[in-house]
Formats: structure tokens, sequence, C-alpha cells
């Protein structure tokens, strides 16, 4: 029998978790029919059914629950031997799990979150998906969705508006061309937009969201991005008004067990009054400019 990666056990996981592929797909950043194959890879390498398959879900069946309830066991063992690792090393991470707009604003204004007085490591992960912490896969994860999970504390840190936004003074033209990511990659629904509405005039596609800014800037098409993004670039101008269907809320959401600790609230604080600083900007109030 192969080898069987973590990977594997994590996306037979999440799977439980959701009890089905939309969820854990949505979770993962993979794409459902990837998230099916993945389970039926690790169902055939096992040689025991792990789910029973329905119209409402997957459940899992007995080999599925004891396999379940051993991956448990490893994810907690894990979780306490890099505690043990960090105290001998007398050192201390913050995971930090955030979508690519939420992280390129973090990144902008890194001094705001970690200075070189700080005594933790900061850790980021950058993805569409949802951070995940009810098993404490990250500490801190700023999130598109208010979190339903009884175990996470959350805090509400304003709404997030989007816009279409093409090169400044660009030609009348480019007003038809759009900018999207693989439908693969649309996770979120801002990228899903084009494919939803505009997929006959889709004149680029690319597999990170971070690269929809980059094509704009150079005057490839239009891309439908965050607006504090789009209005603090002077390279851009808007096309037309705010997408109002994609505005939502916006979540910073932490483990309840593990919020006071210290280099956790201090983290949590700081990505709290960024994102209050920027509130404005983040809901689409455009920044005045000076001519």
């Amino acid at each position: 029998m192969k080898d069987i990666t973590w990977d594997a056990y994590q996306i037979f996981l999440l799977v439980a978790r959701q009890g089905g592929l939309t969820g854990a797909a949505s979770t993962s950043g993979l794409s459902p029919a990837t998230v099916g194959r993945r389970v039926l890879d690790l169902e055939q390498t096992i040689g025991r059914q792990l789910f029973l398959r329905s119209q409402t879900g997957y459940r899992l069946t007995p080999d599925g629950q004891g396999l379940f309830e051993q991956l448990q066991a490893m994810e907690s063992a894990s979780r306490k031997v890099e505690g043990w690792r960090q105290q001998a090393q007398g050192s201390s991470v913050v995971r930090v799990m955030a979508g690519t707009w939420g992280t390129w604003l973090i990144c902008e204004n890194i001094q705001a979150i970690r200075s070189d007085r700080d005594g933790f490591r900061l850790d980021m992960s950058v993805s569409e998906r949802r951070a995940t912490l009810s098993h404490r896969e990250h500490d801190i994860g700023i999130r598109a969705v208010v979190p339903d999970e009884p175990n996470l504390a959350r805090r509400h840190a304003g709404e997030v508006a989007y816009a279409a936004y093409r090169q400044r003074n660009a030609p009348d033209g480019l007003s038809l061309s759009f900018l999207a990511v693989s439908e693969e990659d649309a996770i979120s629904s801002y990228l899903r937009w084009p494919h939803e509405n505009a997929a006959a005039s889709i004149a680029v596609i690319v597999s990170r969201p971070r690269s929809l800014l980059d094509l704009a800037r150079a005057g490839a098409g239009q891309a439908v991005l965050p607006c504090f993004v789009g209005d603090l670039d002077p390279g851009l101008e808007r096309v037309g008004d705010e997408v109002k269907s994609l505005r939502h809320a916006q979540w910073i959401v932490t483990n309840n067990e593990d919020r006071h600790r210290r280099e956790i609230r201090t983290v949590s604080d700081r990505l709290y009054r960024l994102l209050k600083s920027h509130a404005d900007l983040i809901a689409g109030k455009r920044p005045s400019r000076t001519v």
C-alpha cells in the first residue's frame, strides 16, 4: 500500500467535519470535484469505505468514524508537541490566516501589527478559503462570514465593498474586457462575479487573485477588487458604481480557549485597530484626492 500523506487525511477531516464536499471545498480552497477525488483515492488506498454518500451530504461509516477519532488524537498530540517545542525554544508563534487582500493590507501596515520589540513570530497564511480555528489550525482568522462554530470568539470589524477597476484614463473599449481567476480558483463571491455576469467578456484568466491588480494596472482589462485596494491605487479608476451584491461583513475570529494568550490578544487587538482605522475605505468611501 502506498504511503498516505497528512494532506490526504486533512481533506478527510474537512469532509467529515463539514458533512460534504461543498463545505470542505470552501474551507480548503479546492473544488468540490477535487475534494471528492481525494476522498475516493483515500478510500481506495486504505481499502475501506469511509463515507456514506447521499443527496444531503457525506456521513461517516463505522470505519470512517474510527479513522476520524484516531486522526483527532493525532491532531491533539501534534499541537501539544508544537507547544512544547516553542516553550523549549523560548519563543511563540501567532498564526494568522487571511485572504489575498486582507494579507495585502497587513503587509502594507506590518509595523502596526508586529515590531522588533515583540517577542513572537508572526506566521501569515494567504488563502481565499475560510480560516479554520476550531481545531487550532490557525490562531487568528479574518473571515467574510460570521462564524457559527461554538468555540470561536468573533469581533465585527466593518464591511467590505467591491467595484470594478481599470487603468486610469484607459480607452473606453477597455471597459468591455474583464480579468478573472479560473473557475476552479474562484472561491470567493467577488472572484466568481466575472464568470457569473460577464463570462463572454473575460480576456485574461489567472490562478491567483493578486495578479488581477497587476493586470488592471497594466491596462489588460477591468478587475473586480475590494474598494480599499482599487481606490488607494493612483493608477486605477472605478468602472461604474459599487457592486452592492458583493458587500459583506468582516470578522476577526479567534479560538475561545486561546484568545486570552498575550501574544494572540496583542495581534488580534492590533488587527482590529488596523481594520477600524481603514473602515471607511474598506466600506467603499472614496478617499479624497488632491489635484
